[in-house]
């Protein structure tokens, strides 16, 4: 058997809210209530746990999602509508625009309990061959 991610905790103020959230955004669903967590489940498999823990406990951490160029519009036309700040760089030095890294397109932006969130359409490292090659 190979090695997979097949799951991770993500902590929350709100744990409904935050998995809501990404949801959303990501157009997921949310799932049921299981135990302490909200789940929301990847397409290859990785189910994020949402739990709500104290804020003073929430460490920021960052969460990048691979998507089609399909699956990035429709993200960003519901980040842009739901009037979400968004930034083409993960320090937040160019906010209202996206990035174009890797021969794709990216952003980032931050949830509710205040993880750094990305959405890319190529993956690191992927860049396409240049006119020259």
């Amino acid at each position: 058997m190979s090695v997979e991610l097949n799951h991770t905790i993500v902590h929350a103020r709100d744990k409904r809210e935050s998995a809501a959230f990404l949801a959303r955004i990501l157009g997921l669903e949310a799932g049921a209530e299981w135990g302490p967590f909200v789940p929301v489940s990847t397409s290859n498999g990785v189910t994020l746990d949402f739990a709500t823990v104290p804020a003073e406990s929430i460490v920021m951490q960052h969460y990048a999602f691979l998507l089609s160029d399909e699956e990035f519009d429709a993200a960003f036309a519901r980040i842009r509508q739901a009037g979400i700040t968004y930034y083409a760089d993960p320090h937040g030095k160019q906010p209202g625009e996206i990035n174009h890294h890797h021969g794709g397109r990216g952003l980032y932006f931050h949830d509710p309990a205040g993880h750094g969130m990305e959405i890319i359409t190529r993956p690191y490292g992927s860049d396409e061959p240049s006119a020259e090659s």
